[in-house]
């Protein structure tokens, strides 16, 4: 049972992550309905019923591409630089006070 509240909150985490981040995907694809209408284009038609599976098509192709590095770069560096630059910038986060009643 001491799995218990690491399930809890991962279950809550999922809850409140993954409705957020289905959102911003269908706005992007009603966005680029919105932007082919105006511009008296179809827009994303091709996958599913009326390009609806277009966010999870999107996905698919960033999950599916293909690894590229330049030639002339330092590798280590080349990969560990988004890496290192997202760490520092939710260091921030660390003198935020979370904890039980903050809400």
């Amino acid at each position: 049972m001491l799995y218990l509240p690491t399930l809890i909150s991962t279950i809550e985490v999922l809850l409140v992550t993954v409705p957020v981040l289905l959102t911003v995907a269908y706005v992007t694809v009603a966005e680029r309905k919105t932007m082919a209408s105006m511009q008296r284009r179809l827009g994303p038609n091709i996958v599913g019923y009326y390009g609806l599976l277009q966010a999870f098509a999107d996905a698919l192709k960033l999950l599916l591409k293909e690894y590229v590095s330049p030639t002339q770069a330092n590798l280590s560096l080349f990969f560990l630089g988004p890496i290192i630059t997202l760490i520092f910038s939710l260091l921030g986060y660390l003198v935020v006070p979370y904890g039980p009643g903050i809400l």
